[in-house]
């Protein structure tokens, strides 16, 4: 998944965007419902590039025939470490169309949730302009 990992570690939410698939479900670690769709879950990952500091892959797994991926990562909010993985399924394109992320520990979950809230309503504009 080195399209997607390069595009975030570069910090390009254009190049990121490009590796989602239109049907793509995005689910977060904070949230039981999924968001689906490419605009919603670019947005949200722009709001995840705006409240991580230090973020970076510490680990990358592949399996099932270079279609799933997961990345390990450590970032901060704030003062609070946070240790995550971003699950990643391709389809037959390549494309990213299944995004699964958690975090630990809860110290980390919650201030994510609560840095996210904070993204909330931006994340919804920028979704709605597509």
């Amino acid at each position: 998944m080195i399209d997607f990992r390069t595009a975030v570690e570069a910090r390009d939410p254009e190049a990121i965007a490009a590796t989602l698939a239109d049907d793509v479900v995005f689910r977060s670690p904070v949230a039981f419902k999924p968001y689906p769709g490419k605009a919603l879950t670019a947005a949200i990952l722009r709001g995840v590039l705006r409240v991580f500091e230090d973020f970076r892959y510490v680990r990358e797994l592949s399996g099932d025939g270079g279609r799933d991926h997961a990345l390990v990562f450590r970032a901060r909010i704030g003062e609070v470490a946070v240790e995550g993985c971003d699950f990643l399924h391709l389809n037959d394109s390549g494309l990213i169309d299944e995004f699964t992320v958690m975090v630990r520990p809860l110290s980390a979950a919650q201030a994510l949730a609560g840095a996210m809230a904070a993204q909330f309503e931006q994340i919804q504009r920028e979704a709605a302009a597509g």
